[in-house]
């Protein structure tokens, strides 16, 4: 099982280096400036790698002052940070507490407590990109 988790890391962190765009999804946002010509503006997004019966693999591009919906975690997950920082993480009943990932690190993220939510917000200066390899099967309120 070990071997095979190292498998997919390496791979989630090659298809990363050149994976392709979600399909229908969007890296930019396209404006127009006062001119009317197009302007790219980055957002935070989640770029989904690949996935089968065993995992889900993103990345994830978390941009400064971008807040993420609320949203909750039932799986439990490995996280790789290819560009760490610090996210502000506020649960749907008012906590607020930070995570902090160094580049080239990898992490362990538990599901999230049942029925409770949270939003995340980089309040750092560069974007956040990490790897995210959540498990399927395992931890899920009723599994």
């Amino acid at each position: 099982m070990l071997r095979s988790l190292s498998t997919l890391v390496t791979l989630a962190l090659l298809a990363s280096a050149c994976g392709p765009t979600p399909e229908g999804g969007v890296t930019e946002d396209e404006t127009t400036d006062a001119d009317g010509a197009a302007v790219l503006e980055e957002v935070t997004r989640r770029v989904p790698q690949f996935e089968n019966e065993h995992v889900e693999v993103w990345k994830s591009i978390i941009l400064p002052n971008q807040p993420l919906t609320m949203h909750r975690h039932d799986h439990p997950r490995a996280l790789i940070a290819l560009k760490g920082g610090t996210l502000t993480v506020t649960t749907d009943q008012g906590r607020t507490y930070d995570m902090t990932w160094e580049t080239g690190s990898a992490y362990w993220l538990e599901a999230d407590p049942p029925g409770e939510m949270h939003g995340d917000v980089n309040e750092g200066p560069e974007p956040v990109e990490v790897i995210v390899v959540q498990l399927k099967n395992v931890g899920a309120e009723g599994s």
